[in-house]
């Protein structure tokens, strides 16, 4: 009790800080302070210099100045710039084999299912299309064959007679042509101005071999009709089909939209194709 007693006292004895002038050694100012006093000032500055330097840190962008702390913005950027590469490696390859089952659907030959195996059809960003043929499709593709093996008429008829494809349903009722087939600008098909949310309609009877959404042309509906016969559809809002289905002449597929990037207002892009060939659709159907 006695040294507590003895080291207390030490703790709080004053002592006097004094200034003086070098040449006069005349008292400019003095303090009156303890050994008490000192510590607890230095233990308060102490921790108001600690809670400043780690604010300064964590708050500000000094913390970037410090060897070896991460670069926040650098790290945001490769973060995005690895998750753009990796969702264009999907889409190039995921489009690659998109195209390469509509020539073999167009040139009439069937997908090899084998080429999709172990990779997955991903959905990025929303645009997605789905890979290979159906079940239902195929079944139908095999009954048009079987019934259309002796049966030329469709094929003579279509490259010389045009008007054998008069009696084909409009896709819209009342759709004006604002833009026509131009293969020099590669403007495969025809637009058609409509109203919004009026129905598409399928020019002919067929399998849908195509419906979803893609980033240029929104939603796109594709259908094969006997005598190797592509009808396409695009820029719709809402779709009425799914790949496989199988749809009448005239019966509604889709509703009409304004989606896609290349689209300029609510208006239906409409193309026929055959054989792997792009044809003036106002060759083989009156448009109102």
């Amino acid at each position: 009790m006695e040294v507590k007693k003895k080291f207390w006292k030490k703790l709080k004895n004053k002592y006097k800080l004094s200034i003086l002038n070098e040449t006069t050694y005349e008292e400019v100012m003095h303090l009156r302070l303890s050994r008490l006093n000192v510590a607890s000032a230095l233990s308060i500055l102490s921790v108001l210099l600690v809670t400043a330097t780690t604010f300064l840190i964590a708050f500000t962008g000094l913390r970037e100045l410090i060897p070896g702390y991460p670069d926040r913005e650098m790290w945001r950027q490769i973060t995005m710039n690895a998750l753009h590469v990796d969702s264009l490696a999907v889409e190039i390859e995921r489009r690659d084999r998109f195209f390469q089952s509509i020539q073999m659907v167009i040139a009439g030959e069937k997908a090899d299912d084998s080429s999709n195996a172990g990779i997955p059809v991903t959905k990025i960003n929303g645009d997605t299309i789905s890979l290979g043929a159906s079940n239902e499709e195929k079944r139908f593709r095999d009954l048009v064959e079987e019934r259309e093996r002796f049966n030329l008429s469709l094929d003579e008829l279509l490259p010389s007679s045009p008007e054998a494809f008069y009696r084909c349903f409009p896709p819209l009722t009342g759709g004006m042509i604002t833009a026509r087939f131009d293969e020099t600008i590669n403007h495969y098909g025809v637009d058609l101005a409509a109203r919004q949310n009026a129905s598409v309609s399928a020019v002919l009877g067929g399998v849908v071999i195509f419906s979803d959404w893609t980033m240029k042309t929104g939603y796109v509906i594709q259908v094969q009709h006997p005598g190797d016969l592509v009808s396409v559809y695009k820029h719709n809002s809402v779709l009425l089909k799914e790949q496989g289905d199988v749809v009448l002449v005239g019966e509604a597929i889709a509703i009409v939209g304004n989606t896609g990037e290349e689209t300029t207002g609510p208006h239906l892009h409409f193309e026929l194709w055959r054989g792997g060939k792009p044809i003036d659709p106002e060759k083989f159907i009156k448009f109102e």
